[in-house]
């Protein structure tokens, strides 16, 4: 695989709005089946071509740095490495990857994407648009995201949550970015999407990167008890 191989996951959340639907675990260990939804996102990767994976973790950091160890005591991340960094408070997106790229003295670009977020696919795609670039989905609905909007191969602009209804393109929260974007960090929480995005995308720099995948978001409840018949359905049919 050319390129950084690297994916900052981030996966640091509370999660409140899933809290209804799953309370005792941390959302990316929400169960699926008899399984953590985090291992269906870690087998995607590592198809993908992923070699490290570095967990940027926060709310119940425990319970996912448990997960991963007995992940690699079972095999399930042979040929991985995988780094955990606990941010010493709540960073919100943006400084908890600048937080990463300051801690693992990141050069160059890396991945980024959420740990509540399933793609079958869009590693490799994301990879070969030049940095900064956002994956990006088409919905039927795009009210509950906020919408995209693309011209040529560019981000132009966002909309607000109230300002976007029916079908539109949506971040489907897979990053290629550069370590020089976060470089003036001031060390205080600010938010990759309200913050560094509409920077790039309104001085022209966002690449759009449309993903045709099944996706989905896992945090509310009725989209993860989507996503939970879906795998119970064999994952056939539309996501």
């Amino acid at each position: 695989m050319k390129g950084p191989t690297e994916l900052l996951v981030l996966a640091g959340g509370f999660g409140t709005r899933l809290r209804s639907a799953v309370s005792e675990v941390p959302k990316p260990l929400a169960p699926v089946g008899n399984r953590p939804f985090l291992r269906y996102l870690i087998e995607n990767w590592l198809a993908e071509g992923i070699t490290t994976l570095t967990f940027l973790l926060h709310y119940q950091s425990n319970a996912i740095e448990a997960f991963l160890e007995a992940e690699k005591n079972n095999g399930g991340l042979r040929n991985c490495e995988v780094v955990t960094l606990i941010e010493p408070q709540p960073l919100g997106t943006g400084g908890a990857v600048a937080f990463a790229v300051r801690q693992r003295t990141l050069r160059g670009s890396f991945l980024v994407t959420n740990a509540d977020t399933y793609f079958g696919v869009g590693i490799q795609k994301t990879l070969q648009a030049a940095a900064p670039a956002m994956a990006v989905v088409e919905v039927e609905n795009s009210e509950r995201y906020g919408s995209v909007r693309i011209e040529q191969d560019k981000v132009v602009a966002f909309a607000e949550k109230q300002d976007s209804a029916g079908p539109g393109f949506i971040n489907a929260g897979l990053y290629h970015l550069h370590a020089d974007l976060l470089k003036e960090w001031n060390g205080q929480p600010f938010s990759l999407e309200l913050g560094l995005f509409p920077h790039l995308a309104a001085t022209g720099r966002l690449r759009a990167v449309p993903l045709e995948t099944e996706f989905i978001d896992i945090g509310v409840p009725e989209d993860y008890l989507r996503f939970c018949h879906w795998v119970e359905s064999g994952q056939t049919g539309v996501l």
